[in-house]
């Protein structure tokens, strides 16, 4: 990965979705540090955006609006941060919901629901917010869509069948758009955590499954966001544009596939 100082590039401006808490927070705080300026996204936590955006090292930062389910809002959040910071070089799509619908004890309304609003959020909402980015990319002569998948596409998720199959279709959609943009000097990436010490796993990791979540991997820990942020951070630098289609595994070892 690249050991490149602030002062080695120019300033970027950079869309990071979910970008409140967690992963997101994590990653926009990587993003500042090296002195791009960063729009943070949020969908109703506008207070926890904002405390983000407060400590987020440098100038120029600010905080959009929207709900990743509603096409329309995205394409406005999309336009209000390339607005606001004065064009786009890096789209992140972070944001997420993990709902559980266990196959064998969800009512089929709760299933649909589950379905609608997770496949709508991850995937979809992903989509929508590159589709409206490209512009802006193509604008800045170039760029990179870095995707925040799971390892949960690999392995499965048994309680939470549609947030595994959206995570496998935003692999699958980032790869497409590797080949599309390739020619316009637009890398896409994926990084594919793990468990991640966040406030969404927050429940499982102090609960009776905790200890067994942590063996998992061979290090006895889940991953940092910090962890997750370096990945992404590499996969939008210009050190990375000819891994652009690939996946990274932020998992621990704790799930390995060929």
């Amino acid at each position: 990965m690249s050991n490149d100082s602030p002062t080695d590039q120019p300033r970027r401006a950079v869309l990071v979705t979910g970008g409140s808490r967690g992963i997101g927070a994590a990653v926009a705080r990587a993003f500042a540090a090296q002195g791009d300026r960063v729009a943070v996204h949020y969908g109703v936590s506008a207070d926890r955006a904002a405390s983000v955006r407060a400590a987020l090292p440098g100038d120029g930062h600010v905080t959009v609006q929207a709900d990743l389910a509603d096409p329309a809002a995205v394409r406005s959040c999309v336009e209000e941060a390339a607005d606001l910071l004065g064009g786009l070089d890096v789209l992140v799509n972070n944001a997420g919901v993990f709902l559980a619908h266990p196959p064998l004890t969800t009512s089929y309304d709760a299933w649909q629901e589950a379905w609608s609003r997770t496949l709508a959020t991850n995937l979809t909402g992903a989509a929508n917010a590159t589709f409206c980015a490209i512009p802006h990319l193509r604008a800045a002569g170039g760029g990179a869509v870095v995707n925040v998948s799971s390892r949960g596409a690999f392995r499965g998720e048994p309680h939470n069948p549609a947030y595994a199959a959206s995570k496998a279709g935003m692999n699958a959609f980032g790869q497409s758009m590797a080949l599309v943009l390739a020619p316009y000097g637009i890398s896409v990436g994926t990084v594919a955590p793990g468990f991640v010490q966040t406030e969404m796993a927050r429940e499982v990791l102090e609960g009776d499954s905790g200890d067994a979540v942590r063996a998992q991997s061979p290090f006895g820990r889940i991953a940092e966001p910090e962890e997750v942020a370096a990945a992404v951070v590499w996969l939008a630098s210009p050190a990375a544009r000819f891994a652009s289609g690939t996946i990274i595994d932020v998992n621990g070892a704790s799930y390995l596939r060929s």
